[in-house]
């Protein structure tokens, strides 16, 4: 038996090269080595206000990234997340497990409770964490490929995991976090300290999946670069470090190879370089997800909750039984 994984993207802001390279990409070569599952996480993103017209345009469009990036529902489940409606009321049990300290402690909450202050945050959004941890632990998930911010999160599934077992007696495989290099180095065009980000207030920080030549090429040129102009890679030049990670991870070329090939030339043809690289693999990718109908999608996915809706269900079952529901 293989092992199994989860993961999934919410759909809400620009899926950008970020998630492909630090998630995405990584799925695909993942789903040849595990059971895997896949999820548009459409719950966690009423975290935040949506648009509901945009809302289901998103959920879409993120369905399509994931198959045009080479995810195969002939190797593994992909699916909304609110087809399956297990998720949901598995996070309201572990909600009573769950305590008020841990998820104050969860470093995304701090941040943007810090940012826009508690009295505008959601119940949603504290409790986030929580539903995180249904989606993983419904499904007996052995690895969770996520990034370094996910982290913490995932040790809380695992706390939670093991605080009901000890309680109600053996229920839930307790999860590992599979993390990557690449999954915590892609960083903001605008800002090499933060990760490049889908929520950023500027379109200036990353590079969208779904962003037309000229717009890469804009994005491209603005984006901040160090003191100096050789091309080095090298900790004191974070910002040129990240464009050269960025151009290494699309052109499949070692940072050392990219600085030989600058010799002598300045963060000019470097950028333009870059940005002839990125609309290289864009434009065949954008054409993939193009090609794609919304009914053909739509199906997919609608067969891919019916294939994991028996281990979701199976597992709420078991659940209920052991915290003394009438079943």
């Amino acid at each position: 038996m293989k092992k199994r994984i989860f993961s999934g993207i919410q759909p809400s802001g620009n899926l950008h090269l970020g998630n492909y390279l630090g998630a995405i990409r990584n799925w695909v070569a993942l789903q040849d080595q595990y059971d895997s599952i896949f999820c548009v996480v459409d719950l966690h993103a009423i975290t935040v206000p949506q648009d509901p017209e945009e809302l289901k345009r998103r959920t879409l469009e993120v369905a399509k990234i994931y198959l045009a990036a080479g995810i195969d529902p002939q190797k593994c489940s992909l699916f909304i997340q609110s087809h399956v409606q297990e998720h949901a009321e598995l996070m309201w049990i572990l909600n009573t497990i769950a305590k008020i300290p841990e998820l104050e402690k969860m470093t995304q909450f701090k941040d943007k409770s810090t940012n826009t202050g508690k009295e505008s945050i959601g119940v949603g959004l504290f409790d986030y964490p929580v539903l995180m941890a249904a989606d993983i632990l419904l499904y007996d998930t052995e690895l969770v490929p996520v990034g370094k911010d996910q982290k913490q999160h995932v040790e809380l599934t695992r706390t939670l995991g093991e605080r009901f077992n000890h309680k109600f007696g053996e229920t839930f495989v307790i999860p590992k976090a599979y993390t990557t290099e690449v999954s915590e180095n892609i960083m903001g065009l605008d800002d090499p300290t933060k990760k490049m980000s889908k929520s950023a207030s500027s379109e200036y920080n990353y590079i969208s999946l779904t962003d037309d030549a000229e717009t890469v090429w804009r994005k491209i040129k603005k984006a901040v670069t160090d003191s100096g102009s050789e091309i080095v890679y090298a900790e004191d030049k974070p910002a040129l470090k990240n464009l050269i990670n960025i151009y290494s991870l699309v052109a499949d070329i070692s940072p050392k190879d990219i600085e030989k090939k600058y010799v002598g030339k300045g963060y000019a043809d470097f950028k333009a370089d870059l940005a002839d690289t990125l609309i290289a693999f864009l434009e065949p990718f954008q054409e993939k997800m193009n090609n794609l109908s919304d009914e053909e999608v739509l199906n997919i996915l609608r067969t891919g909750a019916d294939r994991v809706r028996p281990l979701a269900q199976k597992k709420l079952i078991d659940v209920k039984k052991k915290i003394g529901f009438i079943i």
